[in-house]
């Protein structure tokens, strides 16, 4: 089983200590880039793909451990676009 595979089964499991560099880095493996949407944009952030595909959150603070519904958003539109 590869990095990539492993990060997702654990993206899947819906762990409660999912950190933000851990779908930082899970999310650029997958073909997105990070986007602050500029300097207005406080703490959301956008990752979006060659495709133009977007997946909009907040940076989590002061911890860096996803909320719940933080995790569920990403995977969620994952499963849309079928890469999981």
């Amino acid at each position: 089983m590869s990095k990539i595979e492993k990060e997702i089964e654990r993206l899947k499991s819906k762990p409660k200590d999912f950190t933000y560099n851990e779908a930082k880095n899970l999310l650029n493996n997958l073909g997105f880039y990070e986007n602050n949407k500029g300097k207005t944009s406080g703490s959301r952030v956008v990752f979006v793909n060659h495709n133009d595909i977007k997946i909009e959150i907040h940076k989590p603070h002061p911890s860096n451990i996803l909320k719940p519904y933080q995790v569920k958003i990403i995977l969620n539109r994952l499963i849309e676009l079928e890469v999981v």
